[in-house]
């Protein structure tokens, strides 16, 4: 991939951008992951659109904890140090306040900002393995850590939608 004048992209910097697009960054493709969350009130990120479904609460703190976990295999490092009791899905707290319910977007925002500094600190050659015992390289994990943030982008408008 090339620049405007022609230089090769960096494969990290392609990265990089795809994730922030996925994210936060303005894109073709309609509201990011960030965006989808932007103005929901803890009440509207508690609703459920039906009856045993995942609410917006729960996506935002599933898509941190797959944030960490990613980077915790980048980083080839140990698990136990998510801020959250458990893994993969959990459960939003009965009463959802608004105070609880910035502190999941915050989780989110640091769980993204780490896995960036994260990638951004990668050489060539980590980019391009595959950790012992893994099936997925590291490079597989990081674009489909942005595809997963795209996918909850999605679900989350199509909750707004189904809930209002």
């Amino acid at each position: 991939m090339t620049n405007w004048k022609g230089d090769p992209i960096p494969e990290k910097q392609i990265l990089l951008d795809l994730l922030e697009e996925a994210y936060s960054r303005k894109a073709w493709h309609g509201p990011n992951l960030k965006g989808s969350i932007r103005g929901v009130s803890a009440h509207l990120a508690q609703k459920r659109p039906a009856a045993g479904r995942h609410n917006i609460w729960e996506i935002v703190v599933h898509a941190a904890y797959w944030k960490y976990a990613v980077r915790r295999r980048l980083l080839k490092e140990k698990r136990g140090s998510f801020p959250m009791k458990g893994s993969n899905w959990f459960r939003c707290p009965d009463v959802l306040t608004e105070d609880l319910w910035k502190n999941a977007a915050g989780l989110l925002i640091e769980q993204h900002t780490l896995l960036r500094e994260a990638i951004r600190k990668m050489s060539r050659n980590a980019l391009y393995s595959t950790p012992i015992g893994s099936k997925i390289g590291n490079l597989t994990l990081i674009y489909g850590i942005a595809s997963h943030d795209l996918y909850h982008a999605g679900q989350i408008q199509l909750i707004k939608r189904l809930i209002r």
